[in-house]
């Protein structure tokens, strides 16, 4: 752990003979650091508001749209994940639900985001409803199309969005073709047809701007099967940047199988790897008389059902992508807002998420949906999100900030901004083996700069406090002192 944590950071004498110890961070360089992106999806949030559903933030306080987006930057959160559909509606104009996410709300999203310094992850899902190893249902609009057409008909969506994107604001980071393309895209089945609608796709994201991240998104790493589409996607010559997978680790194994795999197409095919989605229960609570994916009762649950146990998931996750090295990009959390609507009746949420599109389907969406929308209702997700059914922030969306390197300072073992009497605490209950620290918190427990994390720090700590001086001399970061 500690030759892990160590290699990680960068000595440099200052002209004036101090030792300025620091993350060699840069949020805008890949190369230099691992796990510098901190994302979440809340594609449904707008659906969400439309049904009334309030947040706050961690002091109580009501939150607007802005003051949301707000809070999730200074909860350290720096990319945003959205959907987006190309027709989720049927021919009543009446949305198909999940969010009813169609471009004009990646826009009003991406704008948001982009006004409290966060970038867009737009993942284009080419298709009018969800799009998973299950389902790759092609647009009602292209149904007719042949694939030279489709191939035309993706790259021409692809680029007229973007532009859209950009011309309302938004700072477009990373775009995604597809999503869980195991078996399929946008109704095509065979390797090699998925393999032309990524490069149309990917094409029209090049000659928008070039500097932005082509992603392709799998899933389910614990079948071993990511080199198998890495060198497909290299046999039919698709150029992308990122490999993306999701993880589930209910699902999809222990978190070191999935760094291995991730380090297989790292190293392997040069490509940056990433997790774009990944959750898990706080509670086994259903609160809005709709059944959960996940109840909190599976045996493949491998953390506690509660609040500490979803925040280690989280680190988990971070720690699993930070394991590749460099090429490690970051993790998302998948819809952390994605809480109840109502809480009345069945009935009455029901009627919220038929008019707004903020359950998992409505029943509109029958005309689509192979299941003839059978199974439509509530969210299924709101004990995996990271906010209560009031709308209160629970402790693990602080989990974000352990990993922000940029913004922590020395001695601030908690993360809570400031330096206390609670870190030297942490710290002696860390080297006590009662306590578990991220590989950041290791590195500001670590005063003298010596490698090492020992009972040494823990006494600067409270030295320091006691004399209410930053001590700069030879500290690693500025301690803030209260």
């Amino acid at each position: 752990m500690k030759k892990r944590l160590f290699a990680l950071l960068l000595c440099l004498i200052t002209a004036a003979g101090s030792i300025n110890c620091a993350y060699a961070a840069n949020e805008n360089s890949f190369s230099s650091s691992a796990a510098d992106i901190r994302g979440v999806d809340v594609s449904s949030y707008f659906s969400l508001r439309n049904s009334s559903v309030g947040f706050k933030d961690f002091d109580g306080n009501e939150l607007d749209d802005n003051g949301f987006f707000a809070f999730l930057k200074s909860c350290s959160v720096n990319y945003i994940r959205v959907r987006i559909w190309n027709d989720p509606y049927d021919s009543s104009g009446n949305g198909y639900g999940g969010g009813n996410c169609d471009l004009d709300n990646a826009v009003r999203l991406g704008r948001l985001a982009t006004a409290n310094g966060m970038k867009l992850f737009a993942d284009f899902h080419l298709s009018d409803f969800w799009a998973d190893p299950a389902k790759q249902t092609v647009p009602k609009a292209w149904k007719a199309l042949s694939l030279d057409e489709k191939q035309t008909a993706v790259y021409e969506y692809i680029r007229s969005s973007l532009e859209a994107l950009k011309k309302n604001g938004a700072d477009i980071g990373m775009v995604q073709i597809g999503n869980e393309i195991n078996n399929g895209l946008c109704g095509e089945t065979s390797t090699q047809n998925i393999s032309l609608l990524l490069k149309s796709g990917f094409s029209a994201v090049a000659d928008t701007d070039s500097n932005i991240l082509r992603a392709v998104h799998y899933t389910d790493p614990d079948k071993g099967a990511f080199v198998y589409f890495a060198e497909n996607l290299k046999k039919y010559g698709v150029d992308y940047d990122v490999f993306a997978s999701s993880y589930y680790p209910y699902w999809h194994s222990a978190a070191d199988n999935l760094s291995a795999e991730l380090k297989k197409i790292s190293e392997g095919y040069g490509k940056y790897v990433l997790i774009a989605e990944t959750a898990y229960p706080f509670t086994s609570e259903d609160s809005d008389f709709f059944a959960n994916n996940i109840s909190g009762f599976e045996q493949s649950l491998v953390y506690p059902v509660s609040i500490n146990g979803q925040a280690e998931a989280v680190r988990n996750a971070f720690r699993a992508v930070s394991a590749v090295g460099d090429k490690g990009l970051g993790v998302f959390y998948w819809e952390p807002a994605w809480i109840s609507v109502g809480t009345g009746s069945y009935e009455e949420n029901l009627a919220l998420w038929e008019r707004f599109g903020s359950g998992w389907q409505s029943s509109f969406a029958a005309e689509y949906c192979e299941d003839k929308a059978i199974y439509h209702g509530g969210s299924s997700w709101d004990n995996q999100a990271m906010f209560n059914k009031n709308g209160y922030p629970l402790d693990s969306l602080r989990v974000f900030s352990e990993f922000d390197k940029a913004s922590s300072v020395t001695g601030d073992v908690n993360l809570d901004g400031v330096v206390s009497v609670d870190d030297a605490t942490l710290l002696q209950k860390y080297l006590a083996q009662l306590e578990s620290l991220s590989e950041n918190q290791l590195a500001l427990s670590d005063l003298n700069c010596d490698g090492v994390i020992d009972v040494s720090d823990a006494t600067e700590i409270q030295k320091r406090i006691s004399k209410s001086s930053t001590s700069t001399g030879n500290s690693c970061r500025r301690l803030h002192i209260i």
